[in-house]
C-alpha cells in the first residue's frame, strides 16, 4: 500500500483545527466552504438558516409563534436575515425569510417580524458585531431549568462542552422583552460564551461563526438541561466532571467548529427529506 507523501501529509496537519479533522488525505470529511461573490455567500446563509429552522421542527422547539433565529448578512453586516413572524418553523423557507436592521425595520420580505426577537438579537447583533449568529427558543427542557437561576454542572463529557462557556442571565428575568431598554440590558452579558440561560424564560446560544454552530449548540443545550433534570430527579448527587478534564472537553468538543462540524449531519438529512426548504 502506497503512503501519502511527507508533504501531503504535512500540509493536512497544518491545515487541521480539530482533533476530528483526518490527518490521512482523500477522505470524505466536510469542508468549510470559500465563496466568491456575497451573493454566493448570502445564499449559503439562508438555506442554512432555513435548515436551523427545520431542525428545531424535527426537535420540537416549537411554541406559536416565540422562537427566533437570526444570521448576519455577509454584505451588509448592520442587517441580519430572520425566520418570519407567525410561520412554523417546519414551513420556513428561502423565500419567505426577512432581512432586518438593528431598529426593527425589515428591508427585504413580506411578512412582520417578532418584536421580542428584534429587541433581544437586534441588541445582541448590534452590542457584539463579532457574533454572527444567535438561536433563541421557548422549549420544554430549557425554560425549566431556566427557572432554577443556575448553570449547567459538568456532569456529563456533553455537559462539559459549556463549562465556563454559558452564563446565567438574570437581568429582566420573567418579563418580556418588547421594550429596546431590555434588550439592551440582557445583550450585555454575550460577550465571549457561546450560550446562556436567561431566567424564568429559556436558552440562547450564538456563534461568531456560523448559524449551524448556533443552531447545533441550542440543541445541545436543550439535551443537556434535560439530562441534568432527569439525574435531579434521582435524589442522587450526580459526580462532575473535574475542572481540568471538563476544560480539556470543552477545548475540544465545545468550539464553534465542532457545533458546524455535527450540524452536517442534520443538514444532509434535511437535503434529503425536505428539498421544499429551498422554494
Amino acid at each position: 500500500m502506497e503512503r501519502p507523501a511527507a508533504s501531503q501529509q504535512g500540509a493536512a496537519e497544518r491545515k487541521r483545527i480539530s482533533v476530528y479533522q483526518p490527518t490521512q488525505p482523500g477522505l470524505s470529511f466536510p469542508e468549510i466552504p470559500s465563496f466568491a461573490t456575497h451573493a454566493q455567500e448570502r445564499q449559503h446563509r439562508k438555506e442554512r438558516l432555513v435548515a436551523a429552522c427545520r431542525a428545531f421542527a424535527l426537535q420540537g422547539f416549537d411554541y406559536g409563534f416565540a422562537g427566533h433565529l437570526t444570521v448576519r448578512d455577509p454584505e451588509f453586516p448592520q442587517l441580519y436575515w430572520t425566520n418570519p413572524m407567525c410561520v412554523h418553523f417546519s414551513n420556513v423557507r428561502v423565500s419567505n425569510l426577512i432581512l432586518v436592521d438593528h431598529a426593527g425595520k425589515v428591508v427585504e420580505g413580506a411578512y412582520a417580524v417578532n418584536r421580542a426577537g428584534f429587541v433581544l438579537h437586534a441588541a445582541v447583533h448590534e452590542k457584539h458585531p463579532e457574533i454572527l449568529a444567535m438561536c433563541h427558543a421557548h422549549t420544554v427542557y430549557g425554560t425549566a431549568f431556566a427557572a432554577l437561576g443556575r448553570p449547567l454542572e459538568p456532569i456529563t463529557q456533553d455537559a462539559a462542552a459549556f463549562y465556563e462557556d454559558h452564563v446565567v442571565i438574570k437581568s429582566e428575568a420573567g418579563q418580556v422583552a418588547v421594550e429596546e431598554r431590555a434588550g439592551f440590558t440582557v445583550a450585555d452579558w454575550f460577550k465571549g460564551v457561546k450560550a446562556a440561560i436567561h431566567q424564568n424564560h429559556g436558552l440562547f446560544t450564538c456563534s461568531g461563526h456560523s448559524i449551524e454552530s448556533a443552531a447545533f449548540w441550542f440543541i445541545a443545550l436543550e439535551r443537556c438541561c434535560q439530562q441534568q433534570l432527569l439525574v435531579e430527579a434521582t435524589g442522587h448527587k450526580p459526580v462532575l466532571v473535574p475542572p481540568d478534564k471538563s476544560r480539556f472537553s470543552r477545548d475540544n468538543v465545545g468550539s464553534d467548529y465542532i457545533g458546524w462540524l455535527h450540524f452536517q449531519t442534520i443538514w444532509d438529512q434535511l437535503v434529503r427529506t425536505q428539498p421544499d426548504m429551498f422554494d
